[in-house]
């Protein structure tokens, strides 16, 4: 029965590790964390749209005249 081969366990292992850590430092490293968060006002301003300051008709291509 042969042995197992157990020479190259220790650099996978240790590859793998260090490659996780890495992948993990770059994951987290794309979050942005507030340091000091701050609770927003409960009552919201209305802004007024532009389109809600004045009548505006939206014509269909096909109604328009043709030529």
């Amino acid at each position: 029965m042969p042995q197992l081969d157990t020479s190259t366990w220790l650099i996978t292992i240790l590859s793998m590790v260090i490659t996780l850590f890495i992948v993990f430092q770059l994951k987290i490293s794309k979050h942005e964390y507030l340091w000091n968060p701050e609770p927003k006002s409960a009552s919201t301003l209305k802004q007024p749209n532009p389109w809600e300051k004045k009548w505006t008709k939206i014509y269909s291509p096909l109604s328009l005249p043709q030529q």
